[in-house]
């Protein structure tokens, strides 16, 4: 009944889950896509009382990776600029999950040659850019490299997402998998004269 004699923790907790997100759109490069969602969301117990703290959890993803590396500062400066204009203490736990997959250009050319020699003319596609983590990045931070997808849907079959029940892989894709990643290594030893120089994946 008394808001204005206590810290209205909900309230300046709804305005973190809201003022966060839209904050970050203006302090960071668009083309980064750096993405704040949340996933889960708790506080108090009872209607007509409010509560002492909430918990707010998400992910924070992004296509760059000075975006990536400058994420945990940035977004705990907004958070602390947030909180204390509702006269909230807020703490934040920042757990690392994986960078950006950021591919060597070179080596997806010589991804890309050795797919359609394996394959055939019309092999390889252009796919949209995902947020989806992936801990393959780890290696081209270290070594120049390409991630690309292995298409697993039987032609003209129906389509499932990934992390579904219904999602059936059509394991004739192994073998074109084996075949394309054999004449990337071939194709690097030709082009490149090292295995060393180069990494790939597919997924």
């Amino acid at each position: 009944a008394r808001p204005h004699l206590t810290a209205d923790l909900v309230f300046a907790l709804a305005k973190i889950l809201t003022e966060l997100p839209a904050a970050l759109s203006r302090r960071v490069d668009p083309r980064s896509s750096l993405s704040l969602v949340w996933g889960k969301v708790e506080a108090g117990s009872a209607a007509n009382a409010i509560p002492d703290d909430g918990v707010a959890e998400g992910t924070v993803r992004c296509l760059d990776e000075e975006a990536w590396h400058a994420a945990p500062d940035l977004i705990k400066s907004l958070l602390e600029s947030v909180a204390g204009a509702y006269g909230v203490e807020a703490t934040m736990d920042y757990k690392r999950g994986v960078p950006p997959v950021v591919n060597d250009e070179v080596s997806v050319e010589m991804l890309a040659e050795a797919a359609e020699r394996a394959l055939g003319a019309g092999a390889v596609v252009p796919t949209q850019q995902s947020l989806g983590g992936e801990d393959f990045a780890w290696y081209l931070e270290s070594i120049p490299g390409a991630f690309a997808r292995l298409g697993t849907r039987s032609p003209g079959g129906l389509t499932y997402d990934i992390h579904q029940g219904t999602f059936d892989v059509d394991e004739k894709a192994i073998a074109m998998g084996v075949r394309v990643m054999a004449t990337t290594a071939l194709t690097a030893l030709w082009e490149v004269g090292t295995l060393d120089s180069v990494t790939t994946a597919m997924a």
